[in-house]
C-alpha cells in the first residue's frame, strides 16, 4: 500500500476515493524514563528515551490508519500527515490522510526503434 504526504501518486491514477481515514493513541511516557529524562535535560541533548516514545508512537498510528484504510477497500493513502497534541500530562499522537484505490497509468508507447541509414 501507498501511503504519501502529495495529493497523487505518480504513475497512478486515483479511481475511487474512500474518505478520510485516521490512526490515533495517547500516550505518555512511563516514570523511569521520565527520571532518566529529567536527569538528561540537566546537560542539555536529545533525550532517547522521549524519541522513542515519539517513534513508537508515530509506528501505531501509521499501522491504525494503514488498516481502516485497508478495511475500506482502499489500496493507497494520499496527502497523509501527522499531528500531535497535549491532554494534560498525556500526548495525542494522530495520522490521518484519504483512502484511495489507484490504478498504474498505461505505460506510454515505446518509440519505434532507430533503422539504420540506407547505403
Amino acid at each position: 500500500m501507498f501511503v504519501v504526504t502529495t495529493n497523487d501518486v505518480p504513475g497512478y491514477r486515483i479511481t475511487h476515493v474512500m474518505g478520510e481515514v485516521m490512526g490515533l493513541t495517547v500516550r505518555s511516557a512511563n516514570i523511569g524514563q521520565n527520571f532518566t529524562a529529567g536527569f538528561r535535560a540537566i546537560g542539555g541533548g536529545e533525550m532517547p528515551e522521549y524519541t522513542r516514545v515519539i517513534y513508537e508512537s508515530r509506528a501505531d498510528v501509521m499501522n491504525r490508519m494503514w488498516a481502516e484504510a485497508q478495511q475500506r477497500g482502499a489500496n493507497a493513502v494520499v496527502a497523509m500527515r501527522f499531528d500531535s497534541g497535549s491532554i494534560g500530562n498525556f500526548t495525542e499522537f494522530c495520522a490521518y490522510g484519504t483512502a484511495v484505490v489507484i490504478e498504474p497509468l498505461e505505460a506510454p508507447a515505446a518509440p519505434p526503434a532507430p533503422t539504420a541509414p540506407a547505403a
